[in-house]
């Protein structure tokens, strides 16, 4: 595998680990769970910084993570100990046990949105900013 996929394999993993599960580039589903939601989404790697002898590509990565949750009863407390879980869940290993230089949260950018016949979503993009080194583009 490249190391973009190994780093974005081992951020999924651990936010897999989370009690609300999360998926990884799926669509938003129909229904919400109780606990709220995560999608990893790839994201960007951006223009490379590079370096030569040896050749390294130092990417900048910015993925995604949707946070969404619905319902009526503490809607913004449960948005919160979601956003909060992501981020312990960073914090704690912010190389993905080396595969990384640094991996940084920025704050979630929230939103409410209605859904017709059912209550309200909120929902959040929290960039993630993966850095890293390659010999290899495309490796």
């Amino acid at each position: 595998m490249s190391a973009r996929e190994t780093i974005l394999s081992a951020l999924h993993t651990r936010l897999s680990m989370l009690p609300t599960g999360a998926l990884r580039g799926d669509v938003l589903p129909e229904r919400v769970p109780a606990q709220g939601l995560l999608i990893l989404r790839d994201g960007e790697p951006g223009e490379p910084e590079v370096t030569l002898s040896p050749l390294r590509y130092h990417y900048q990565h910015r993925a995604e993570i949707e946070a969404v949750v619905q319902g009526t009863n503490d809607r913004d407390a449960a948005f919160d100990t979601l956003c909060v879980s992501i981020g312990a869940v960073i914090t704690a290993d912010r190389t993905l046990d080396g595969l990384c230089d640094w991996v940084e949260a920025e704050a979630p950018q929230s939103v409410d949105l209605p859904v017709e016949g059912a209550a309200s979503l909120k929902a959040a993009v929290i960039p993630v900013i993966l850095s890293y080194s390659t010999a290899d583009p495309l490796a």
